[in-house]
């Protein structure tokens, strides 16, 4: 026998037989039991309480519903409801040991529940882990999440990814601030202009909850008014969250309400702030200590305490629809939470989208206005250059810029700087009538008539129907045109025809955010403007058709906002500002432009929208794919009777290398799309039909080719 293996130091391994027998006989006695962390064999349960009810990560449709989990009793502390855990996921029935089930892959997940019993018969696996004691899923965002995923036909998960930020442990461990007592109330400052803007913020101080569609004055109070109402609300103890564009409208109303409230009232929520400190914030909103938040479309679920008030700016912006599933709207998720959490609410913008339009019209929230005497006071001078006047300056229709808009920015060099919005290259062109521009229309469907390569005929956008014999139902003409090609070297024009001048562009990745009050040229995208000191003394309008002509039901509407808000940043007309819009001036938005008249120019479209059964008066839902599993899926998805499918028809096919917008077949690949149309009051039972079909389609797993549903999609041609 080795000296080793002959050691008798009190040692297991050198233990006689006798002594290891009573020393496996003790452990099996022993109170602590012998599990291991993450399986839990063997372990006791809690005693009180045992069965945890939670939501695995998975965020498909067929599994898009709570699993019972047991608890165990070292557990039993730390796993309340929500907080975030890990549990096994995939094992069978067949793997069950000591009554407990085992196996599976480890998965992310949140408690949502604890029960004494279980719905299930079977043996429960344990829960695996808490990964961290903090309650982050509060019963208010939970239920807000579940509202969002049945009014869009997608899971609880994919809601529950846009709403909880991921974990940051060094950010979890980190107190948050003590909160502030509600601040004293403000001065109602330039709300004064509104007919009914001080009573607003009155009744946002009392503790009331009015509902209010805000058509804001142009120039760069919105912010402070923005401001203001927030802190309205925190006069009343509650909280406030406002969600904005893009960071460069989060920076103004950061900057606002520090100005007004001070430090330390107001969290940021945006992606640019990075992982760890957006967290932060976000931990710090959830614990109470900030009752107040501004930011992008992500900040739309902010566990705000006490909610008091939601506001968006400018709704109508693209931003503001989420890209990853299932794809709500910012606006659509806010006015969800008014109605959960009774608050109050406030939609801002320059313009005016049809949705803001229904909104008022329905009765649901008041006008929140200016007297046409403070929009004329406050407006530039907007004046129209035509394909008429361009016809008779053949020169300038040859360098796009008739005489009219080389005298303004003439003019306006003297005085300061001058702002080209240039529309975006690249859209589709749509077919309008030659005599009168309105647009092409498909007389069964009215969706957009679009001209084929290949032959002579016209063919709908929607429903695909081929259209021969079009004439124009307001003019009666017969010719067609398509529309603008869209600005090209805008910058190097004007840099030659004012080569004294400074030209700076802002759009794509490299936005301005201010550019000083200096005589210069700045030539920008649309929705890249950037804010002058003192304001811009001209604008030019450039390419009007690029946006009118737009396959799209809200071409008009886009455009008249992208107009405006670049008008917005023009001088007064007293000051000398002046607006020179490249377009037909007989067409609405133009018109709408001129009287600087949003309002009037979304409450015909809906009009015109109800007549038609088009969104939002109708709800509408898009189905994406191949061609036979578009038909498939229409054919098993149990639709409501009221339903109208309007299709399919073949979707443009995404080149190699080129940006894929949403909802955009792969590159390369040939999809289909079908439009799924209910009557009002049927939007609910659209998406749970759809809902149901694509979870069953799921179900049946590998083979089945994909199929993209999306509820009220924001480009339906």
């Amino acid at each position: 026998m080795s000296s080793e293996n002959g050691r008798t130091d009190g040692g297991a391994e050198g233990a006689p037989p006798e002594q290891l027998a009573l020393i496996r006989e003790s452990v099996r006695k022993a109170e602590v039991p012998r599990a291991k962390p993450r399986t839990w064999r063997g372990a006791a349960l809690a005693k009180e309480l045992p069965v945890a009810r939670v939501l695995v990560d998975k965020g498909v449709l067929h599994l898009d519903r709570y699993f019972d989990y047991a608890v165990p009793e070292e557990l039993d502390a730390d796993a309340q409801p929500g907080v975030r855990v890990r549990v096994r996921f995939g094992a069978g029935r067949h793997r069950v040991r000591e009554g407990r089930r085992e196996g599976g892959g480890l998965i992310d997940g949140f408690l949502v529940e604890r029960r004494a019993e279980s719905d299930y018969s079977g043996p429960l696996a344990a829960l695996a882990q808490v990964v961290s004691p903090e309650r982050v899923l509060s019963e208010e965002l939970l239920g807000l999440a579940r509202a969002v995923a049945d009014r869009y036909a997608g899971s609880l998960a994919d809601v529950l990814q846009l709403a909880v930020p991921p974990r940051s442990a060094r950010a979890e461990q980190r107190p948050s601030p003590e909160p502030l007592p509600p601040p004293a109330m403000p001065e109602a400052g330039s709300w004064v202009r509104y007919e009914r803007g001080a009573a607003f913020l009155e009744s946002l101080a009392s503790g009331g909850a009015p509902r209010a569609v805000w058509n804001a004055l142009p120039g760069s109070e919105w912010s402070d008014e923005l401001a203001r109402s927030v802190a309205a609300t925190l006069v009343s103890g509650r909280g406030a969250l406002v969600v904005l564009p893009d960071g460069r409208a989060v920076a103004r109303v950061d900057a606002a309400l520090t100005a007004l409230l001070g430090e330390g009232r107001h969290a940021v929520l945006t992606a640019d702030a990075g992982p760890e400190k957006r967290y932060r914030e976000w931990l710090a909103v959830r614990r109470g200590a900030v009752r107040a938040v501004i930011g992008t479309r992500a900040a739309m679920f902010a566990p705000v305490q006490d909610l008091g008030l939601v506001a968006i700016w400018d709704d109508g912006d693209d931003s503001h629809s989420e890209q990853h599933a299932p794809q709500p709207h910012a606006r659509e998720v806010l006015l969800l939470r008014a109605a959960l959490d009774k608050c109050a609410f406030l939609l801002g913008s320059w313009s005016c989208t049809v949705e803001a339009a229904q909104l008022v019209e329905s009765g649901w929230a008041r006008p929140l206005v200016a007297s046409r005497e403070q929009v004329r006071g406050a407006a530039p001078l907007v004046r129209t250059v035509g394909d008429g006047d361009l016809a008779r300056d053949e020169a300038a229709r040859a360098a796009r810029l008739p005489t009219l808009a080389w005298q303004a920015v003439r003019d306006g060099l003297r005085q300061g700087p001058v702002l080209v919005q240039v529309p975006r290259r690249g859209y589709v062109p749509r077919m309008a009538c030659a005599n009168c521009r309105a647009p092409a229309r498909c007389r069964h469907c009215s969706g957009p008539l679009e001209g084929q390569e290949a032959a002579a005929a016209l063919r709908c956008g929607w429903c695909g129907r081929d259209e021969s014999g079009w004439h124009c139902p307001e003019c009666g003409g017969f010719r067609l045109r398509a529309q603008v090609v869209g600005a090209r070297r805008t910058a190097e024009e004007l840099g030659r025809a004012f080569p004294a001048v400074p030209v700076r562009t802002s759009g794509r990745e490299h936005v301005l955010d201010t550019v000083p009050g200096a005589p210069a040229l700045v030539v920008s995208t649309p929705g890249a403007e950037p804010v002058a000191e003192g304001g811009y003394a001209a604008a030019l309008l450039l390419d009007g058709w690029a946006m009118l002509g737009r396959p799209d039901l809200r071409a008009g509407e886009d455009a008249l906002r992208r107009w405006l808000a670049a008008a917005a940043l023009v001088r007064p007309q007293g000051a000398g500002g002046t607006v020179v819009v490249v377009a037909e001036p007989t067409l609405r938005p133009v018109q709408a432009l001129v009287r600087w008249d949003p309002v009037g120019h979304a409450v015909r479209e809906l009009a015109e929208r109800a007549e038609l059964g088009f969104p939002p008066v109708s709800r509408m839902a898009a189905v994406s794919g191949d061609g036979e599993a578009v038909a498939a899926f229409l054919r098993t998805a149990e639709l409501p009777r009221e339903a109208e499918v309007l299709g399919p028809v073949p979707l443009p096919v995404t080149a190699a290398g080129r940006p894929r917008r949403a909802g955009a077949p792969p590159p390369g690949e040939h999809w289909e799309r079908a439009l799924v149309r209910v009557p009002p009051g049927r939007g609910a039972a659209l998406a749970s039909a759809l809902k149901a079909a694509q979870a069953a389609r799921m179900a049946r797993g590998a083979g089945e080719a994909p199929v993209r549903v999306r509820i009220d999609p924001p480009d339906i041609g």
